[in-house]
């Protein structure tokens, strides 16, 4: 989650730049409302809103000394939707989803559904999840870490949904937000890509 407050003050407002929920862009939120107040020694609630002109969306925040602690809504890892099957989309939308709200558990399961969902469209062969990635392995030609990546975040998806796994409570912010970025390369390898290509010699006509 990039949420970031910086030392400069509007008005005695700590700066929060952070990736608005709703339109996706990263900007210095503006105050919304005359101060902060405080329900504590360090605590402070407020407002902000984004300053997009078309999106004006409204952020509500918790600051402890200085530090973002909380927003809502949620502030998402961005992603980009372009050309994504609707069974993908959703689900990969869904980890990212649970991974804003903490629910991290939650969010590796839905990272190993989104690859499902991604074998389902592909047709991909196996009577399981380790044996459909192997045969996408001869389907398709993206990079070889990516085909490793797929293997690593099964066994993420594992761990998180399996009580009896040994990593069943460790699962942490840095490994389901790695989990999500190699997933979003995944998919503009499978998906996006070729879509790119195809504008690019679209300019040349």
């Amino acid at each position: 989650m990039k949420l970031t407050v910086s030392t400069n003050n509007n008005h005695g407002h700590p700066q929060v730049v952070a990736r608005y929920p709703h339109c996706g862009r990263e900007a210095v939120m503006s105050p919304l409302g005359t101060h902060d107040v405080a329900i504590g020694e360090h605590l402070f609630y407020g407002q902000r809103v984004c300053p997009n002109p078309v999106c004006r969306g409204h952020l509500f925040v918790v600051l402890n000394g200085g530090q973002l602690i909380a927003a809502y809504p949620p502030v998402r890892l961005d992603f980009d939707p372009e050309n994504l099957p609707s069974n993908v989309l959703r689900t990969f939308e869904e980890a990212i989803s649970c991974h804003a709200s903490g629910l991290y558990i939650a969010a590796a399961i839905m990272v190993r559904r989104t690859l499902e969902e991604v074998y389902a469209e592909r047709q991909a062969q196996g009577k399981d999840l380790k044996q459909r990635i192997a045969d996408l392995r001869s389907q398709i030609i993206i990079p070889q870490e990516l085909l490793d990546a797929m293997d690593e975040l099964r066994i993420l998806g594992n761990d998180a949904a399996h009580i009896e796994a040994k990593e069943y409570d460790n699962i942490s912010d840095a490994e389901v937000t790695v989990a999500i970025h190699f997933t979003k390369e995944i998919l503009k390898s499978l998906y996006q890509y070729s879509a790119l290509l195809t504008k690019l010699r679209a300019l040349k006509k």
